[in-house]
């Protein structure tokens, strides 16, 4: 499509760069990332977005109002909200990066699961007082019963990798459906108050909407045997996390492994950093720290390009009603 400019703002490989421009090779395409993953980023201006037709990656959402020639946006993220309520320009097309992440946030959530599962944190601390001592009986991935929250892409591949190591898997969505042949026991948001004392590890991969802000405060943790283990990969403000660090330094939970907080970064004088048996990385495992993942949404990108410039469905293209994607 001739005078189509379009702005690519996730760093991309050489490879990844001519798959994306093979869709529309008559386009003109900008890269504020390099076409290398690495390469030094070009400060975003408003010029960029005053001349963008097409814009393949995130923008801080208050630069949209730079925008006038923008017809449709794909996100490099699986999450969306700061883009919709009014933040994109009317009648612009938005797709998320849903599909992209479920390898990269599976894996760290398993990784999590098991360092605490086999006491790693414990075992951590004494190789630094060279502390030579046993710990005492640990968990096991074999027999334990994962209940996961949020059953799109990243849940579903956390609770396959869970089901393969031997564990009984209990999925919650939003809405019936078919259950996968990993999930042993598949339910709907409104069964998770009678699901929670059945859970050895509780896995919490949920988008932000009005309806799973604090969805899990203290009175709904309690519920949870005190030898379970939380992990949060999805939003922060799911969880109430002052009540969650109240209850592991109290020890009526057994662990934690958290990815996202509210706010972000985690304030210093958090309770959080210091409370027992918790993992924190800094919203780091649904990044670009993996290559894989860069490549899915350079795949996505290219893809949704060519459907867009063809006038057919987009993959991922969000529901501004719900803030997801639709499926």
């Amino acid at each position: 499509m001739k005078n189509m400019n379009v702005l690519i703002t996730f760093p991309v490989t050489e490879e990844k760069r001519k798959a994306i421009e093979a869709t529309v090779p008559d386009a003109d395409y900008t890269y504020l990332a390099g076409h290398f993953v690495g390469d030094e980023k070009t400060k975003l201006t408003e010029e960029h977005l005053e001349n963008a037709d097409v814009i393949l990656g995130c923008v801080p959402p208050a630069m949209l109002q730079h925008c006038r020639r923008l017809k449709f946006l794909q996100l490099d993220s699986a999450g969306v909200k700061p883009y919709i309520g009014g933040a994109l320009p009317e009648g612009v097309a938005l797709a998320c990066a849903t599909g992209a992440y479920g390898l990269a946030i599976s894996e760290c959530m398993l990784a999590g699961m098991l360092m605490l599962q086999k006491k790693m944190l414990l075992y951590m601390e004494n190789q630094k007082k060279h502390l030579w001592k046993k710990e005492g009986m640990v968990g096991s991935v074999y027999g334990a019963t994962v209940l996961c929250v949020g059953m799109g892409e990243i849940g579903g591949e956390f609770l396959k990798r869970c089901k393969a190591l031997g564990a009984y898997t209990i999925g919650v969505k939003r809405t019936a459906g078919e259950k996968p042949e990993w999930v042993d026991e598949l339910y709907t948001i409104d069964a998770v108050d009678d699901l929670l004392p059945r859970a050895d590890v509780l896995a919490l991969v949920l988008p932000e909407t009005p309806k799973t802000y604090h969805m899990f405060d203290e009175e709904r943790l309690g519920r949870l045997k005190k030898e379970a283990i939380v992990l949060n990969t999805g939003r922060g403000n799911t969880v109430d996390n002052m009540a969650l660090a109240k209850m592991l330094e109290e020890g009526r939970l057994a662990g934690a492994c958290l990815d996202v907080f509210e706010p972000e970064p985690l304030p210093e004088e958090h309770p959080l950093w210091d409370a027992p048996n918790t993992i924190i990385t800094p919203h780091v495992t649904g990044g670009f720290t993996l290559q894989y993942t860069l490549d899915k949404i350079a795949d996505i990108s290219a893809e949704n390009l060519r459907r867009f410039c063809a006038g057919e469905t987009l993959i991922n293209e969000v529901d501004f009603e719900e803030g997801y994607a639709k499926k």
